[in-house]
C-alpha cells in the first residue's frame, strides 16, 4: 500500500490516521508535539512544524512518501501544495494556497473575477486606521489568516475600532487584519471536494453562532433547511465559480456563504481543506454515506472516483460553552437520545466564548429529522 505524509498530528487530524489505517496505508505524521495524539495511532511520527516548509519537504523525500494531506486545518495549505510541488505528487498550486490562507488575497481573487463578497480593506499597521475614509457601522475585523473564529470582532461602531484592530492583527501569524463590512443573514457552507478542477458538492450545512461579538460556531446542522430549491442554483454557480477563482483543483473545500433577507448570497470565505468542527469528518458521512476523509486520502494518492451520495439523513454537532450551558445536559444524558452518536467533554473549565478554543465540549448526533434542544 502507500506511504501518506500528513500535516497535523491534533485530534483534528485523527480521522484521517485512522482512515489510513483502515486502508492499509502507512501514515507519517508531521506537528509539533503539543496536542499531538496523533503519535500513538500512525505509524512514524516526526515533531515538527508544519510551517517549516523545506524541513517537512526533507522528511517527506527521505520516507519517498505517495501523497501528503491534511483535513480541517488551514495552516498545512502551504506546505502541502509546496511539498506536493517538489514531488510531483497531487495538490493544488503554491499559488492556489496562497488565496485560500490570505483573506485579503481571496478577497481580491473574489473581486477580481466579479463575485459577490462584502466591502473590505486591509490594515497592515495601526496606523493605516488613520488612512480610512469614513466607515459604515457595523463591521467585522479579522486577523487575514486565521480560522476558527479567533481574532474576529464585530464593532457597532467608531469607539471600539482601534481595540478590535489591536485584537486581530495580535492573533494574525503575519500581523494583518481586514475590515469587512457586515452583512445581515444566515450562514450556510457547502462541502465540496474536487479533481482535476471537477467540483462536486457534497452537502450544504447551516451554522448557529454566539452572534455579536466574537460569531463563534455553536452548532452545524445537514441538510441545509436554509437552502431553497429557488437559489440552490444560483448557489451551485457561485460555488464553481469561486473555487476556480481560487485556482482550486484539487482536494476537500469548505465555502462560507451569507443568504440575506432578500435572498441574495455573500461568498465570506473558502477553504482548500475540509470544514472543521467535524463537518468534514463527521457529518457529511452520516448525513450523505460519502466518505469524505477516504476521498482526500484518495485524491492524494491519485486515486480519484467519483463521489456517491446514498443516504438522505439528518446530521449535526452542538458545541458546549458558557452560552450554550444546556448542551450539557445532553453529553451527561446521552443514553436517552439514540440519535447522539458520540459525545465528548473536552474541558471542565468555563470561560468567555471569544473563540472555538474556548468551547467545552460537543455531541454529535444523525437522525431523520434535525434536532432541536431550545
Amino acid at each position: 500500500m502507500a506511504k501518506l505524509a500528513i500535516l497535523g498530528a491534533s485530534y483534528l487530524q485523527l480521522p484521517l490516521v485512522l482512515k489510513a489505517r483502515e486502508l492499509g496505508h502507512t501514515s507519517i505524521c508531521l506537528a509539533w508535539e503539543d496536542g499531538a495524539v496523533c503519535q500513538d495511532y500512525c505509524d512514524k511520527y516526526y515533531p515538527i512544524s508544519i510551517t517549516n516548509k523545506e524541513k517537512v519537504l526533507e522528511v517527506c523525500q527521505k520516507e519517498k512518501i505517495d501523497g501528503i494531506t491534511s483535513i480541517a486545518t488551514d495552516v498545512a495549505v502551504p506546505t502541502m501544495a509546496y511539498v506536493a510541488r517538489k514531488l510531483g505528487l497531487t495538490g493544488n498550486s503554491v499559488r492556489s494556497s496562497a488565496l485560500t490562507t490570505n483573506k485579503f488575497l481571496m478577497r481580491e481573487a473574489f473581486a477580481k473575477n466579479s463575485l459577490p463578497i462584502p466591502g473590505f480593506r486591509i490594515i497592515r499597521t495601526i496606523d493605516d486606521l488613520h488612512t480610512l475614509e469614513a466607515l459604515s457601522y457595523p463591521i467585522i475585523i479579522k486577523p487575514v489568516d486565521r480560522s476558527g473564529s479567533l481574532g474576529i470582532t464585530m464593532i457597532q461602531s467608531k469607539d471600539q475600532l482601534e481595540d478590535a484592530v489591536k485584537y486581530a492583527l495580535e492573533k494574525s501569524f503575519t500581523r494583518q487584519a481586514i475590515i469587512e463590512e457586515f452583512i445581515e443573514g444566515k450562514e450556510i457552507s457547502v462541502e465540496t471536494i474536487s479533481w482535476e478542477g471537477k467540483h462536486y458538492i457534497l452537502a450544504y450545512t447551516d451554522k448557529v453562532t454566539s452572534g455579536y461579538p466574537h460569531f463563534v460556531e455553536l452548532e452545524h446542522h445537514e441538510p441545509s433547511i436554509l437552502v431553497s430549491e429557488e437559489i440552490r442554483p444560483t448557489l451551485n454557480d457561485l460555488v464553481a465559480k469561486s473555487l476556480d477563482a481560487l485556482e482550486i483543483e484539487f482536494g476537500a473545500s469548505h465555502a462560507e456563504f451569507i443568504i440575506n433577507d432578500r435572498k441574495e448570497i455573500f461568498i465570506t470565505e473558502i477553504g482548500a481543506r475540509m470544514g472543521g468542527d467535524f463537518i468534514g469528518s463527521d457529518l457529511v458521512f452520516l448525513s450523505t454515506g460519502y466518505d469524505f476523509v477516504k476521498g482526500v486520502i484518495d485524491i492524494s494518492l491519485c486515486n480519484f472516483t467519483d463521489p456517491n451520495i446514498y443516504e438522505n439523513l439528518f446530521s449535526g454537532v452542538f458545541f458546549l460553552s458558557d452560552q450554550s450551558s444546556y448542551v450539557s445536559y445532553f453529553i451527561n444524558n446521552y443514553i436517552r437520545f439514540p440519535e447522539i452518536v458520540r459525545t465528548e467533554l473536552t474541558s471542565n473549565e468555563e470561560s468567555k466564548l471569544t473563540s472555538s478554543s474556548n468551547r467545552n465540549g460537543y455531541f454529535i448526533y444523525q437522525g431523520n429529522k434535525k434536532m432541536n434542544l431550545l
